[in-house]
């Protein structure tokens, strides 16, 4: 399974948000972005860390930071998770999970106590070239932007 690390360039992709549009994460080249892989919208702890992210958005923001949110949701899904938490970021929909597997997100992981394949929660900040500089695995979504800001201190 792949796994990626800091200093090491993000893969690229081109996904469709909950609007139906294709974003490119080349596209986000200039700034710093944040893309967090859940494993599905509309479950309780999934919409804890996206309404979290949506709180934090502001303080993010000022530090230069984009956020997306990855899983394998259908696009329709997405729509109703980002219209019922009023989430302004995109949501984008890897139904293939050809993007998971090129971000080491999708495969055997430990759940309670037993081993199955599934979506590995995970989190990575790329800076403004698209160079990953920190790689978050198998994070929880309780307390996950709180220790976000521990690392980045983006709401000093």
């Amino acid at each position: 399974m792949t796994h990626l690390e800091p200093g090491m360039p993000a893969p690229d992709f081109t996904l469709h948000d909950q609007h139906g549009d294709r974003v490119s994460l080349a596209s986000l080249r200039g700034q710093r972005v944040i893309v967090y892989f859940y494993p599905e919208a509309l479950t309780s702890a999934c919409k804890q860390q996206a309404c979290d992210f949506r709180d934090a958005l502001p303080d993010l923001g000022r530090h230069g930071y984009a956020v997306l949110g990855i899983s394998r949701d259908s696009v329709e899904k997405l729509a109703r998770a980002s219209e019922l938490d009023a989430l302004p970021f995109p949501l984008l929909s890897d139904a293939d999970l050809s993007v998971h597997r090129a971000w080491g997100t999708f495969g055997e992981k430990n759940s309670y106590g037993r081993i199955v394949e599934g979506v590995r929660r995970s989190t990575f900040v790329l800076d403004e070239d698209g160079v990953i500089t920190h790689a978050f695995y198998n994070t929880r979504a309780k307390g996950h932007l709180e220790m976000l800001d521990k690392r980045l201190a983006f709401s000093a």
